[in-house]
């Protein structure tokens, strides 16, 4: 039998969660508005540029660092932070999330997802950083430098599922697992990004910055409405 004080527990648990996670957002984004001051002012092109150029070996910078099945290892991991399976993921966990008749919690995914490319186009456009020119590139880029959107949208798109997974399942462990394979995959598609030579290490850091602050403000979102929403109740059902 749960005790009268038994909702109120958990009412200021959440609270205090959705604090925590609120001051973790803060933190974030004034580190990532200190870093893109320091990256415009050039303050950072020293060290990503030695950090670059120690990825390829001295006397051939086109040649990277490293066993030859790295270069194209790395080539594949650079593309599951690239647009089209990201689209390929998030379209289906969607429909996954609609056939389960959770259909708002589709629109979660799908809204954390589109909003974040629109945001990474957006900052894109602000900064217009230009690529490296430190090293030959390994793979071909068109698009400014910072922040990564590899590493952003990676972030923003792996994370959440990571979250969602974690809410699925029951033991502890499970838990751990799903979110260290998220962060796993973010930070091993960062890297790639650097080792390519296709982008600045600030580049990243900047994206993985922001990845971690749009997929904890769109857990915030759900968590706050998720009762009138009806996730709940989609969750429930699935149940």
């Amino acid at each position: 039998m749960k005790h009268w004080w038994w909702p109120r527990r958990r009412l200021e648990r959440h609270e205090l969660v959705w604090l925590i996670v609120g001051i973790a957002i803060c933190g974030v984004l004034y580190a990532f508005v200190t870093l893109a001051g320091e990256v415009m002012e050039g303050d950072t092109h020293a060290l990503d540029t030695r950090i670059l150029q120690s990825l390829r070996k001295a006397d051939d910078p086109a040649t990277p660092l490293g066993p030859w099945w790295l270069q194209g290892a790395l080539l594949d991991l650079t593309a599951i932070g690239g647009p089209t399976v990201i689209s390929l993921v998030v379209a289906a966990v969607v429909g996954f999330l609609c056939l389960q008749t959770r259909y708002r919690t589709a629109l979660v995914v799908a809204a954390a997802a589109i909003s974040g490319e629109i945001l990474n186009h957006s900052l894109k456009l602000m900064f217009m950083r230009e690529r490296p020119d430190v090293v030959p590139h390994l793979r071909d880029v068109n698009s400014a430098s910072f922040p990564s959107g590899h590493a952003m949208e990676s972030a923003i798109v792996y994370l959440t599922l990571g979250v969602m997974l974690m809410r699925v399942a029951e033991r502890r462990i499970t838990k751990i697992y799903c979110l260290t394979i998220a962060v796993l995959v973010t930070l091993l598609v960062g890297i790639s990004r650097v080792y390519l030579g296709v982008h600045y290490p600030t580049d990243v850091l900047g994206g993985w910055m922001l990845g971690f602050l749009w997929a904890s403000i769109c857990w915030l979102v759900e968590q706050r409405f998720e009762s009138s929403s009806g996730v709940e109740e989609e969750r429930e059902k699935a149940e």
